[in-house]
């Protein structure tokens, strides 16, 4: 990857995400399919300023829909769970 900004595509806003970030400082985050966790934790670190400890990805299988007779697919994505060290805060929500 050429840019950090690039390899996050945004924040991931789901139940699960909050409880973690409530209760185990991590933070959820859907990725570029070609970053890996190095770039991830670069990109995190420089854009929020913030020390990350830990990286973990997962590929996500999109869904098969269908629209009546005709079938199609959603896109496959990737998950960066983003463990911060202890005292690291990163709330960029909590402002909107």
């Amino acid at each position: 990857m050429k840019n950090v900004y690039d390899v996050l595509v945004g924040p991931l806003l789901t139940e699960k995400g909050t409880i973690l970030k409530e209760k185990e400082n991590k933070v959820l985050f859907r990725v570029a399919r070609s970053a890996n966790k190095i770039e991830i934790k670069k990109a995190v670190e420089e854009i929020f300023k913030v020390k990350v400890a830990n990286v973990a990805t997962m590929n996500c299988l999109g869904k098969n829909k269908r629209m009546g007779k005709y079938e199609g697919k959603r896109p496959d994505w990737k998950k960066a769970i983003v463990t911060l060290k202890q005292g690291e805060k990163l709330d960029f929500i909590e402002g909107v």
